[in-house]
């Protein structure tokens, strides 16, 4: 089969052709044929770091791309819910010892895997998994109820855009922080309502939108040094999660207000083969979203084939991109 691999970790440029043996199927598992994936920032990050990221690594030459949708060619012993043809989405390797999407065939744990939505593309549909399951993980982690005020940072990115939908999709009355008018006409498009981190102090939109007591619900998709923004937007005993914390920081404000931290790494089933079901079961529960019309994956606008999944990388690290970055396999 037909696969871009990396032998060695670094910039795009280390991407390259190869043709490899199809995966033999194994028990618990699914042989899909992928038709499209999707480039997130930690398949950046893994290409550039390697070995720095510890178990996220890959042993090399290793094929990348967690994201996918495709169609069922085999089946492995013990799979009962999906059937040969059968149209599937998911987040299931392209990170430690898990093969990953960049080919024609990827062999896929079962139970990281759920029914593609029925009325969307399959570009579409790979770019959903890692921050569906992200943002759907975070805000139930977080509490979040009907009537609550939510405030997403970074709503016009990839985790962002889902969050703010699935917060509305939940009953919530939703707020969302964008730089710049294309990315708050996203975010307003998208049901919630902008705000120009740019322009408006945190101090004034907590003022303007919740007379001053702050948001129930802060899911903060921007993380590290935004945390600190996080804490001062939220209302006592609020809600904060976030998808980024790696840093040494003062939590004195978060004491203060009595507030809860939910700290997203939704790559942890891969690495240590823990709860996988939970996560086809949010995708299974994301599908349906969907095919209500109450969720829709934004696609950038530009094309890319196996071949350019260099570009690919090098479009989703320029910030130039809207939506999710689309491999066409």
């Amino acid at each position: 089969m037909q696969a871009m691999i990396i032998k060695q970790f670094g910039g795009s440029e280390v991407f390259e052709a190869a043709q490899l043996s199809k995966p033999a199927i194994k028990s618990g598992h699914i042989l899909v044929k992928v038709a499209a994936t999707s480039v997130n920032a930690v398949d950046t990050k893994i290409r550039e770091l390697g070995t720095d990221l510890g178990p996220l690594a890959p042993p090399l030459p290793a094929v990348l791309g967690m994201d996918f949708a495709g169609i069922v060619t085999e089946i492995g012993e013990g799979v009962t819910h999906f059937a040969i043809g059968d149209e599937v989405y998911g987040c299931a390797g392209g990170l430690g010892d898990l093969p990953g999407a960049l080919a024609e065939y990827m062999l896929a744990d079962a139970r990281l895997v759920a029914h593609k939505p029925k009325t969307i593309s399959m570009r579409e549909a790979a770019a959903i998994p890692l921050v569906g399951i992200t943002a759907y993980e975070g805000l139930v982690r977080a509490g979040i109820s009907q009537g609550q005020k939510v405030l997403v940072h970074g709503g016009s990115g990839g985790v962002g855009h889902i969050a703010l939908q699935l917060a509305k999709y939940f009953g919530a009355d939703v707020y969302s922080t964008g730089g710049g008018e294309k990315q708050l006409a996203l975010i307003e498009k998208l049901g919630a309502k902008g705000i120009n981190y740019r322009t408006e102090t945190v101090a004034d939109y907590v003022a303007k939108h919740t007379a001053g007591t702050g948001f129930d619900v802060v899911f903060d998709s921007v993380g590290s040094e935004n945390i600190a923004t996080s804490f001062e937007a939220a209302a006592l005993n609020g809600q904060v999660a976030t998808t980024v914390s790696l840093l040494e920081m003062d939590l004195s404000l978060a004491h203060m207000k009595g507030l809860s931290l939910h700290v997203v790494f939704m790559l942890i089933p891969m690495l240590y083969n823990i709860k996988r079901q939970q996560h086809g079961e949010i995708l299974a529960k994301l599908a349906a979203i969907v095919d209500a019309g109450k969720l829709v994956p934004i696609v950038d606008e530009q094309h890319f084939s196996l071949a350019d999944v260099a570009k690919a990388h090098d479009r989703l690290s320029s910030g130039q991109g809207m939506g999710k970055v689309i491999i066409d396999i």
